[in-house]
Protein backbone atom coordinates (compact mmCIF):
# COMPACT_ATOMS: atom_id res chain seq x y z
CA UNK A 1 0.00 0.00 0.00
CA UNK A 2 1.09 3.43 0.55
CA UNK A 3 4.13 4.54 1.34
CA UNK A 4 6.59 1.01 1.29
CA UNK A 5 9.31 1.29 3.38
CA UNK A 6 11.73 -1.28 1.88
CA UNK A 7 11.99 -4.20 -0.71
CA UNK A 8 10.90 -7.53 0.73
CA UNK A 9 14.16 -9.31 1.91
CA UNK A 10 15.95 -6.84 2.98
CA UNK A 11 16.43 -7.20 6.38
CA UNK A 12 17.75 -4.45 9.26
CA UNK A 13 17.55 -5.05 13.08
CA UNK A 14 14.28 -3.98 15.20
CA UNK A 15 15.91 -0.82 16.64
CA UNK A 16 16.03 0.23 13.18
CA UNK A 17 12.76 -0.91 12.44
CA UNK A 18 11.58 1.31 15.06
CA UNK A 19 13.09 4.40 13.76
CA UNK A 20 11.56 3.90 10.26
CA UNK A 21 7.92 3.46 11.71
CA UNK A 22 8.59 7.18 13.83
CA UNK A 23 9.72 8.76 10.50
CA UNK A 24 6.46 6.44 8.53
CA UNK A 25 4.14 7.81 11.24
CA UNK A 26 5.31 11.49 12.17
CA UNK A 27 4.63 13.03 8.42
CA UNK A 28 3.48 16.07 7.46
CA UNK A 29 0.42 15.74 8.87
CA UNK A 30 2.19 16.77 12.38
CA UNK A 31 2.06 20.04 10.47
CA UNK A 32 -1.71 20.86 10.98
CA UNK A 33 -1.59 19.47 14.41
CA UNK A 34 -0.85 22.82 16.46
CA UNK A 35 -3.45 24.90 14.68
CA UNK A 36 -5.93 21.98 15.84
CA UNK A 37 -4.89 21.63 19.53
CA UNK A 38 -5.36 25.32 19.35
CA UNK A 39 -8.86 25.18 17.89
CA UNK A 40 -10.27 22.26 20.42
CA UNK A 41 -7.89 23.75 23.79
CA UNK A 42 -5.52 22.03 25.36
CA UNK A 43 -6.48 19.98 27.37
CA UNK A 44 -8.85 18.34 25.73
CA UNK A 45 -6.39 17.54 22.70
CA UNK A 46 -4.36 16.12 25.28
CA UNK A 47 -6.39 13.74 26.16
CA UNK A 48 -7.98 12.73 22.66
CA UNK A 49 -4.26 12.87 21.83
CA UNK A 50 -3.34 10.11 24.37
CA UNK A 51 -6.66 7.89 23.44
CA UNK A 52 -6.33 7.84 19.92
CA UNK A 53 -2.72 6.45 20.31
CA UNK A 54 -4.09 4.13 22.42
CA UNK A 55 -6.73 2.93 19.75
CA UNK A 56 -3.93 3.30 17.14
CA UNK A 57 -1.41 1.37 19.15
CA UNK A 58 -4.10 -1.51 19.30
CA UNK A 59 -5.04 -1.78 16.00
CA UNK A 60 -1.09 -1.84 14.81
CA UNK A 61 -1.00 -4.87 16.91
CA UNK A 62 -3.97 -6.34 15.21
CA UNK A 63 -2.95 -6.07 12.13
CA UNK A 64 0.80 -8.10 12.94
CA UNK A 65 -1.76 -10.23 14.27
CA UNK A 66 -3.48 -10.62 10.83
CA UNK A 67 -0.03 -11.03 9.09
CA UNK A 68 1.11 -13.81 10.76
CA UNK A 69 -2.19 -15.67 10.63
CA UNK A 70 -1.97 -14.40 6.35
CA UNK A 71 1.60 -16.02 6.45
CA UNK A 72 0.47 -19.33 8.36
CA UNK A 73 -2.08 -19.77 5.46
CA UNK A 74 0.09 -19.29 2.77
CA UNK A 75 2.77 -21.59 4.54
CA UNK A 76 -0.29 -24.46 4.98
CA UNK A 77 -1.26 -23.93 1.19
CA UNK A 78 1.34 -24.48 -0.18
CA UNK A 79 2.57 -27.68 1.93
CA UNK A 80 -0.96 -28.93 0.55
CA UNK A 81 0.14 -28.24 -2.74
CA UNK A 82 3.39 -30.04 -2.24
CA UNK A 83 1.70 -32.97 -1.23
CA UNK A 84 -0.52 -33.10 -3.62
CA UNK A 85 2.33 -32.70 -6.16
CA UNK A 86 4.64 -35.66 -4.37
CA UNK A 87 0.49 -38.17 -4.56
CA UNK A 88 0.27 -37.30 -8.41
CA UNK A 89 4.49 -38.00 -9.49
CA UNK A 90 3.91 -41.07 -6.61
CA UNK A 91 7.44 -39.64 -5.64
CA UNK A 92 9.22 -42.05 -2.50
CA UNK A 93 11.37 -39.38 -1.71
CA UNK A 94 9.32 -37.84 1.21
CA UNK A 95 10.38 -34.96 3.75
CA UNK A 96 11.10 -35.77 7.65
CA UNK A 97 9.75 -33.31 10.20
CA UNK A 98 12.98 -32.22 11.38
CA UNK A 99 13.90 -31.22 7.75
CA UNK A 100 14.65 -27.71 7.29
CA UNK A 101 14.03 -25.79 4.37
CA UNK A 102 15.10 -22.42 3.41
CA UNK A 103 18.36 -20.55 1.75
CA UNK A 104 17.52 -17.14 4.06
CA UNK A 105 16.93 -19.22 6.84
CA UNK A 106 13.19 -18.36 7.99
CA UNK A 107 10.79 -20.70 6.71
CA UNK A 108 11.24 -23.70 8.69
CA UNK A 109 8.37 -25.60 9.00
CA UNK A 110 7.51 -25.31 5.31
CA UNK A 111 7.90 -29.17 4.13
CA UNK A 112 6.23 -30.46 7.61
CA UNK A 113 2.61 -31.91 7.05
CA UNK A 114 0.73 -29.53 8.87
CA UNK A 115 -0.86 -32.14 11.40
CA UNK A 116 2.68 -32.36 12.42
CA UNK A 117 2.88 -28.84 12.86
CA UNK A 118 -0.29 -28.67 14.67
CA UNK A 119 0.21 -31.54 17.14
CA UNK A 120 3.96 -29.89 18.01
CA UNK A 121 2.44 -26.66 18.83
CA UNK A 122 5.31 -25.13 16.16
CA UNK A 123 5.38 -21.41 16.07
CA UNK A 124 7.26 -21.30 12.93
CA UNK A 125 4.05 -21.77 10.93
CA UNK A 126 3.24 -17.81 11.87
CA UNK A 127 6.51 -16.25 11.64
CA UNK A 128 6.33 -12.99 9.59
CA UNK A 129 8.48 -13.73 6.64
CA UNK A 130 6.67 -12.76 3.58
CA UNK A 131 4.86 -9.36 2.73
CA UNK A 132 1.22 -10.32 2.64
CA UNK A 133 -0.15 -6.19 2.30
CA UNK A 134 -3.18 -5.38 3.43
CA UNK A 135 -5.42 -6.29 0.29
CA UNK A 136 -4.21 -9.74 0.07
CA UNK A 137 -4.92 -9.74 3.61
CA UNK A 138 -8.78 -8.68 2.86
CA UNK A 139 -8.74 -11.21 -0.18
CA UNK A 140 -7.73 -13.75 2.44
CA UNK A 141 -10.25 -13.49 5.47
CA UNK A 142 -13.08 -11.25 4.00
CA UNK A 143 -15.73 -11.94 1.65
CA UNK A 144 -16.11 -10.13 -1.70
CA UNK A 145 -18.30 -7.51 -0.27
CA UNK A 146 -15.68 -6.69 2.34
CA UNK A 147 -12.80 -7.00 -0.13
CA UNK A 148 -15.08 -4.46 -2.35
CA UNK A 149 -15.40 -2.10 1.03
CA UNK A 150 -11.79 -2.71 2.08
CA UNK A 151 -10.37 -0.68 -1.63
CA UNK A 152 -13.42 1.90 -1.68
CA UNK A 153 -12.03 2.68 2.03
CA UNK A 154 -8.31 2.71 0.93
CA UNK A 155 -9.27 4.57 -2.29
CA UNK A 156 -10.83 7.26 -0.65
CA UNK A 157 -8.14 7.37 1.85
CA UNK A 158 -5.33 7.81 -0.57
CA UNK A 159 -7.34 10.54 -3.00
CA UNK A 160 -7.85 12.24 0.55
CA UNK A 161 -3.83 11.98 0.71
CA UNK A 162 -3.14 13.19 -2.95
CA UNK A 163 -5.93 16.67 -2.51
CA UNK A 164 -3.54 17.32 0.60
CA UNK A 165 -0.55 16.87 -1.24
CA UNK A 166 -2.09 19.01 -4.24
CA UNK A 167 -3.35 21.68 -1.93
CA UNK A 168 -0.31 21.98 0.46
CA UNK A 169 2.50 22.72 -2.27
CA UNK A 170 1.01 25.42 -3.67
CA UNK A 171 -0.51 27.11 -0.58
CA UNK A 172 3.04 26.97 1.34
CA UNK A 173 4.63 28.74 -2.56
CA UNK A 174 1.60 31.35 -2.28
CA UNK A 175 2.28 32.51 1.08
CA UNK A 176 6.00 32.78 0.53
CA UNK A 177 6.68 33.81 -2.68
CA UNK A 178 3.64 36.32 -1.93
CA UNK A 179 4.98 37.86 1.28
CA UNK A 180 8.19 38.71 -0.25
CA UNK A 181 6.54 41.27 -2.76
CA UNK A 182 4.50 44.40 -2.26
CA UNK A 183 4.39 45.73 1.15
CA UNK A 184 3.86 42.95 3.59
CA UNK A 185 7.16 41.40 3.20
CA UNK A 186 7.69 38.32 5.64
CA UNK A 187 4.73 38.98 7.05
CA UNK A 188 2.96 35.81 6.57
CA UNK A 189 3.53 34.85 10.41
CA UNK A 190 2.43 38.32 11.89
CA UNK A 191 -1.33 37.29 12.24
CA UNK A 192 -2.06 39.70 9.06
CA UNK A 193 -4.92 37.97 7.83
CA UNK A 194 -5.67 38.31 3.97
CA UNK A 195 -7.66 37.10 1.47
CA UNK A 196 -7.76 34.72 -1.45
CA UNK A 197 -8.74 37.98 -3.26
CA UNK A 198 -5.40 39.98 -1.84
CA UNK A 199 -2.80 41.18 -4.80
CA UNK A 200 0.07 39.08 -4.75
CA UNK A 201 1.84 40.07 -7.83
CA UNK A 202 0.82 43.21 -9.49
CA UNK A 203 -2.97 42.54 -10.59
CA UNK A 204 -2.25 38.80 -9.77
CA UNK A 205 -4.35 37.83 -6.74
CA UNK A 206 -3.49 35.53 -4.17
CA UNK A 207 -5.90 32.76 -5.48
CA UNK A 208 -4.76 33.37 -9.23
CA UNK A 209 -1.25 32.46 -7.58
CA UNK A 210 -2.48 29.72 -5.60
CA UNK A 211 -4.08 28.11 -9.01
CA UNK A 212 -0.83 28.99 -11.06
CA UNK A 213 1.15 26.61 -8.80
CA UNK A 214 -0.99 24.38 -8.76
CA UNK A 215 -1.65 24.16 -12.39
CA UNK A 216 2.73 23.62 -12.63
CA UNK A 217 2.54 21.06 -9.61
CA UNK A 218 0.16 18.83 -11.74
CA UNK A 219 1.96 19.49 -14.77
CA UNK A 220 5.62 18.64 -13.35
CA UNK A 221 4.57 15.87 -10.85
CA UNK A 222 1.51 14.69 -12.61
CA UNK A 223 2.73 13.05 -15.35
CA UNK A 224 4.58 10.43 -12.99
CA UNK A 225 1.29 8.78 -12.54
CA UNK A 226 1.59 7.16 -15.78
CA UNK A 227 4.42 5.43 -14.89
CA UNK A 228 6.16 3.63 -12.39
CA UNK A 229 8.04 5.11 -9.49
CA UNK A 230 9.81 3.69 -6.63
CA UNK A 231 11.21 5.78 -3.55
CA UNK A 232 15.48 4.96 -3.35
CA UNK A 233 16.56 4.84 -0.21
CA UNK A 234 18.66 7.66 -0.93
CA UNK A 235 15.54 9.79 -1.34
CA UNK A 236 14.02 8.54 1.90
CA UNK A 237 17.43 9.16 3.96
CA UNK A 238 17.37 13.12 2.33
CA UNK A 239 13.58 13.60 2.89
CA UNK A 240 14.03 11.95 6.42
CA UNK A 241 16.78 14.41 7.12
CA UNK A 242 15.21 17.62 6.06
CA UNK A 243 11.88 16.74 8.07
CA UNK A 244 13.85 15.94 11.21
CA UNK A 245 15.98 19.42 10.52
CA UNK A 246 12.05 21.40 9.93
CA UNK A 247 10.64 19.91 13.01
CA UNK A 248 13.74 20.37 15.71
CA UNK A 249 13.71 24.09 14.67
CA UNK A 250 10.67 24.49 15.31
CA UNK A 251 10.52 23.00 18.57
CA UNK A 252 14.20 25.12 19.39
CA UNK A 253 12.50 27.88 17.67
CA UNK A 254 9.35 28.42 19.79
CA UNK A 255 11.27 27.70 23.18
CA UNK A 256 13.72 30.18 22.60
CA UNK A 257 10.34 32.96 22.26
CA UNK A 258 9.13 31.42 25.06
CA UNK A 259 11.57 31.33 27.51
CA UNK A 260 13.18 34.88 26.64
CA UNK A 261 9.04 36.28 27.40
CA UNK A 262 7.65 36.81 23.96
CA UNK A 263 5.08 34.04 23.80
CA UNK A 264 1.60 35.01 23.09
CA UNK A 265 -0.34 31.99 23.23
CA UNK A 266 -2.80 31.66 25.50
CA UNK A 267 -4.88 28.77 24.88
CA UNK A 268 -8.17 27.68 26.56
CA UNK A 269 -8.77 24.48 27.94
CA UNK A 270 -11.58 23.14 25.28
CA UNK A 271 -13.40 24.22 22.73
CA UNK A 272 -15.65 21.08 21.81
CA UNK A 273 -16.56 22.94 18.16
CA UNK A 274 -12.76 22.12 17.23
CA UNK A 275 -12.79 18.48 18.13
CA UNK A 276 -14.05 17.18 14.68
CA UNK A 277 -10.94 18.73 13.32
CA UNK A 278 -8.73 17.32 15.80
CA UNK A 279 -10.19 13.96 15.34
CA UNK A 280 -9.55 14.19 12.20
CA UNK A 281 -5.57 15.30 11.93
CA UNK A 282 -4.85 12.86 14.96
CA UNK A 283 -6.33 9.92 13.34
CA UNK A 284 -4.24 11.26 10.30
CA UNK A 285 -0.81 11.85 12.29
CA UNK A 286 -1.11 8.35 13.87
CA UNK A 287 -1.75 6.55 10.53
CA UNK A 288 0.78 3.69 9.75
CA UNK A 289 -1.67 0.38 9.22
CA UNK A 290 -1.64 0.29 5.66
CA UNK A 291 2.60 0.30 5.63
CA UNK A 292 2.60 -2.35 8.29
CA UNK A 293 3.36 -4.96 5.84
CA UNK A 294 6.44 -3.03 4.29
CA UNK A 295 7.45 -1.90 7.47
CA UNK A 296 7.17 -5.22 9.57
CA UNK A 297 8.17 -7.94 7.28
CA UNK A 298 11.92 -6.86 7.01
CA UNK A 299 12.44 -6.32 10.59
CA UNK A 300 15.10 -9.74 11.73
CA UNK A 301 14.17 -10.38 15.29
CA UNK A 302 10.33 -10.02 16.00
CA UNK A 303 9.92 -11.85 19.25
CA UNK A 304 9.44 -8.45 20.71
CA UNK A 305 8.04 -6.19 18.40
CA UNK A 306 5.03 -5.56 19.98
CA UNK A 307 7.13 -3.80 22.63
CA UNK A 308 9.12 -1.95 20.16
CA UNK A 309 6.01 -0.60 18.66
CA UNK A 310 4.19 0.28 21.82
CA UNK A 311 7.73 2.59 22.86
CA UNK A 312 7.79 3.88 19.07
CA UNK A 313 4.25 5.11 19.79
CA UNK A 314 5.20 6.60 23.46
CA UNK A 315 7.80 8.30 21.74
CA UNK A 316 5.57 9.88 18.81
CA UNK A 317 3.34 10.66 21.50
CA UNK A 318 6.02 12.97 23.73
CA UNK A 319 6.96 14.36 20.20
CA UNK A 320 3.29 15.53 19.13
CA UNK A 321 2.40 16.96 22.66
CA UNK A 322 5.73 19.10 22.65
CA UNK A 323 5.12 20.33 19.06
CA UNK A 324 1.87 20.85 19.83
CA UNK A 325 2.31 22.92 22.74
CA UNK A 326 5.41 24.98 22.08
CA UNK A 327 3.00 26.17 19.04
CA UNK A 328 0.11 26.92 20.81
CA UNK A 329 2.12 28.75 23.69
CA UNK A 330 4.13 30.45 21.66
CA UNK A 331 2.08 32.12 18.51
CA UNK A 332 -1.66 33.53 19.58
CA UNK A 333 -4.89 31.05 17.84
CA UNK A 334 -5.64 33.29 15.52
CA UNK A 335 -2.04 33.90 14.22
CA UNK A 336 -1.30 29.71 13.79
CA UNK A 337 -1.03 28.51 10.42
CA UNK A 338 -2.38 25.89 8.95
CA UNK A 339 1.01 24.66 7.28
CA UNK A 340 3.01 24.94 11.32
CA UNK A 341 5.89 25.85 9.03
CA UNK A 342 4.74 29.36 8.01
CA UNK A 343 4.87 30.99 11.17
CA UNK A 344 8.17 30.82 11.00
CA UNK A 345 8.75 32.73 7.85
CA UNK A 346 8.16 36.03 9.88
CA UNK A 347 10.52 38.59 10.39
CA UNK A 348 10.32 38.74 13.94
CA UNK A 349 10.38 35.21 14.60
CA UNK A 350 13.72 34.30 12.67
CA UNK A 351 16.01 36.82 11.18
CA UNK A 352 17.85 34.67 9.37
CA UNK A 353 16.37 34.51 5.42
CA UNK A 354 17.73 31.18 4.69
CA UNK A 355 16.17 29.08 7.62
CA UNK A 356 12.72 31.37 7.00
CA UNK A 357 12.96 29.84 3.51
CA UNK A 358 13.51 26.62 4.57
CA UNK A 359 10.82 26.27 7.02
CA UNK A 360 8.55 27.80 4.71
CA UNK A 361 9.14 25.58 1.54
CA UNK A 362 9.73 22.59 3.78
CA UNK A 363 6.50 20.63 2.87
CA UNK A 364 7.25 21.76 -1.12
CA UNK A 365 10.36 19.43 -1.33
CA UNK A 366 9.01 16.95 0.79
CA UNK A 367 4.99 16.68 -0.77
CA UNK A 368 6.99 16.66 -4.08
CA UNK A 369 8.60 13.34 -3.88
CA UNK A 370 5.59 11.75 -1.89
CA UNK A 371 3.23 12.34 -4.31
CA UNK A 372 4.21 10.27 -7.27
CA UNK A 373 4.42 7.51 -4.99
CA UNK A 374 1.21 7.63 -3.63
CA UNK A 375 -0.59 8.17 -7.13
CA UNK A 376 1.29 5.15 -8.43
CA UNK A 377 0.09 3.82 -5.25
CA UNK A 378 -3.50 4.65 -5.63
CA UNK A 379 -3.58 3.55 -9.67
CA UNK A 380 -2.86 0.32 -9.04
CA UNK A 381 -5.36 -0.07 -6.23
CA UNK A 382 -7.81 0.40 -9.34
CA UNK A 383 -6.08 -1.45 -11.39
CA UNK A 384 -6.38 -4.66 -8.47
CA UNK A 385 -10.10 -3.81 -7.63
CA UNK A 386 -11.21 -4.28 -11.08
CA UNK A 387 -9.06 -7.12 -12.45
CA UNK A 388 -10.30 -10.25 -12.85
CA UNK A 389 -8.76 -13.45 -12.86
CA UNK A 390 -6.68 -14.13 -16.03
CA UNK A 391 -7.61 -11.20 -17.83
CA UNK A 392 -6.12 -7.74 -19.21
CA UNK A 393 -6.78 -4.31 -19.37
CA UNK A 394 -6.56 -2.61 -22.99
CA UNK A 395 -3.72 -0.16 -23.47
CA UNK A 396 -5.69 2.79 -23.33
CA UNK A 397 -7.36 1.75 -20.29
CA UNK A 398 -4.46 0.45 -18.21
CA UNK A 399 -2.20 3.51 -19.32
CA UNK A 400 -4.70 6.64 -19.70
CA UNK A 401 -8.18 5.73 -17.79
CA UNK A 402 -6.30 4.38 -14.65
CA UNK A 403 -3.55 7.28 -14.21
CA UNK A 404 -6.44 9.88 -15.16
CA UNK A 405 -9.08 8.84 -12.64
CA UNK A 406 -6.27 9.06 -10.19
CA UNK A 407 -4.84 12.24 -10.91
CA UNK A 408 -8.09 14.28 -11.81
CA UNK A 409 -9.96 13.83 -8.72
CA UNK A 410 -7.79 15.05 -6.11
CA UNK A 411 -6.38 18.26 -7.92
CA UNK A 412 -10.09 19.42 -8.70
CA UNK A 413 -10.93 19.09 -5.02
CA UNK A 414 -7.48 20.66 -4.71
CA UNK A 415 -8.27 23.78 -7.14
CA UNK A 416 -11.44 24.57 -5.07
CA UNK A 417 -10.64 24.54 -1.90
CA UNK A 418 -7.00 25.14 0.05
CA UNK A 419 -8.39 24.74 3.54
CA UNK A 420 -5.87 22.02 4.54
CA UNK A 421 -7.00 21.74 8.23
CA UNK A 422 -10.60 20.49 6.81
CA UNK A 423 -8.79 18.19 4.04
CA UNK A 424 -6.94 16.39 6.50
CA UNK A 425 -9.44 16.45 8.81
CA UNK A 426 -11.99 14.81 7.14
CA UNK A 427 -9.82 12.19 5.15
CA UNK A 428 -8.95 11.55 8.91
CA UNK A 429 -12.20 11.30 9.97
CA UNK A 430 -13.90 9.08 7.61
CA UNK A 431 -11.31 7.37 5.57
CA UNK A 432 -8.91 7.38 7.61
CA UNK A 433 -11.30 5.90 10.49
CA UNK A 434 -11.95 2.90 8.42
CA UNK A 435 -8.28 2.07 7.83
CA UNK A 436 -6.93 2.84 11.26
CA UNK A 437 -9.78 1.52 13.20
CA UNK A 438 -12.59 -0.33 11.18
CA UNK A 439 -10.49 -2.62 8.92
CA UNK A 440 -7.94 -3.74 11.52
CA UNK A 441 -10.68 -4.91 13.91
CA UNK A 442 -12.13 -6.73 11.03
CA UNK A 443 -8.68 -8.59 10.32
CA UNK A 444 -8.17 -9.54 13.95
CA UNK A 445 -11.70 -11.00 13.92
CA UNK A 446 -11.91 -12.98 10.71
CA UNK A 447 -8.12 -14.33 10.63
CA UNK A 448 -8.61 -15.49 14.24
CA UNK A 449 -11.63 -17.88 13.01
CA UNK A 450 -10.19 -18.62 10.08
CA UNK A 451 -6.83 -19.87 12.04
CA UNK A 452 -9.21 -21.68 14.43
CA UNK A 453 -10.66 -23.44 11.75
CA UNK A 454 -7.55 -24.29 9.75
CA UNK A 455 -4.94 -25.19 12.75
CA UNK A 456 -7.40 -25.97 15.50
CA UNK A 457 -8.04 -24.43 18.42
CA UNK A 458 -4.95 -25.84 20.13
CA UNK A 459 -2.44 -23.62 17.84
CA UNK A 460 -1.63 -20.29 19.13
CA UNK A 461 -0.41 -17.24 17.02
CA UNK A 462 2.69 -16.20 18.25
CA UNK A 463 2.17 -12.45 17.23
CA UNK A 464 -1.28 -13.11 19.03
CA UNK A 465 -2.40 -8.69 19.86
CA UNK A 466 -2.09 -8.30 23.35
CA UNK A 467 -5.55 -6.94 23.29
CA UNK A 468 -6.51 -10.41 22.42
CA UNK A 469 -10.21 -10.82 24.10
CA UNK A 470 -12.82 -10.32 21.83
CA UNK A 471 -13.90 -7.32 23.89
CA UNK A 472 -11.34 -5.79 22.62
CA UNK A 473 -12.74 -6.00 18.84
CA UNK A 474 -15.93 -5.38 19.56
CA UNK A 475 -14.69 -1.91 21.96
CA UNK A 476 -12.87 -0.76 18.55
CA UNK A 477 -15.65 -1.57 16.03
CA UNK A 478 -18.00 0.62 18.47
CA UNK A 479 -15.28 3.30 18.29
CA UNK A 480 -14.95 3.56 14.55
CA UNK A 481 -18.53 3.40 13.68
CA UNK A 482 -19.55 5.64 17.10
CA UNK A 483 -17.00 8.50 15.36
CA UNK A 484 -18.47 8.33 12.00
CA UNK A 485 -21.59 9.07 13.27
CA UNK A 486 -20.22 11.85 15.89
CA UNK A 487 -18.30 13.47 12.81
CA UNK A 488 -21.31 13.73 10.53
CA UNK A 489 -23.73 15.03 12.86
CA UNK A 490 -21.12 17.96 13.38
CA UNK A 491 -20.50 18.51 10.17
CA UNK A 492 -24.74 18.72 9.79
CA UNK A 493 -24.88 20.76 12.72
CA UNK A 494 -22.03 23.17 11.62
CA UNK A 495 -23.65 23.61 8.40
CA UNK A 496 -26.80 24.37 9.47
CA UNK A 497 -25.82 27.16 11.95
CA UNK A 498 -24.19 28.97 8.98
Amino acid sequence: MAGGITDTGELYSPYVGLVYMFNLIVGTGALTMPKAFATAGWLVSLILLMFLGFMSYMTTTFVVEAMAAANAQLRWKRMEKRKEDDEDEDSSSGVSDSDVLLHDGYERAETRPILSVQRRGSPNIFEITERVEMGQMASMFFNKVGVNLFYFCIIIYLYGDLAIYAAAVPVSLMQVTCSVTGNHSCNVGDGTKYNDTDKCWGPIRRIDAYRLYLAAFTLLLGPFTFFNVQKTKYLQIMTSLMRWIAFILMIILALIRISRGQAEGHPSMAQLSGIRNLFGVCVYSFMCQHSLPSLITPISKKKHVNKLVLLDYILILAFYSLLSFTAIYCFRNDTLMDMYTLNFTNCEIINVAFIRYFLGLFPVFTISTNFPIIAVTLRNNWKTLFHREGGTYPWVVDRIVFPAITLIPPVLVAFCTHDLEALVGITGAYAGNGIQYLIPAFLAYCSRKDTQLVFGNGTVNKHLSPFRHTFWIVFVLIWGFSCFVFVTANIVLSESKL
